[in-house]
């Protein structure tokens, strides 16, 4: 590792970032998932959604999905009566 990239790492640590959901400051190598693993310790590559935030989402939209119950679709002899 370069001095220079020590560096970068180094303010990288010390580094909070805002949520754009719960509106708390977290820091951003502990509170926020990466995104974009491929451009290496830069604050671009961290979202702006926190851990706890972004967990919620996806269990609550999950959730929904599961909660669908399909009915069958009735038929006509079902629906009219017998004349």
């Amino acid at each position: 590792m370069n001095f220079e990239e020590q560096i970068e790492f180094n303010h990288l640590l010390l580094t909070e970032r805002k949520c754009n959901k719960c509106g708390r400051t977290k820091n951003l190598l502990d509170g926020f998932y990466r995104t974009r693993k491929d451009r290496g310790p830069v604050l671009s590559s961290y979202s702006y959604e926190c851990k706890e935030c972004t967990i919620k989402r996806v269990l609550n939209s999950r959730s929904c999905k599961t909660d669908i119950k399909y009915e069958p679709v009735p038929r006509i002899k079902d629906v009219y009566p017998d004349w």
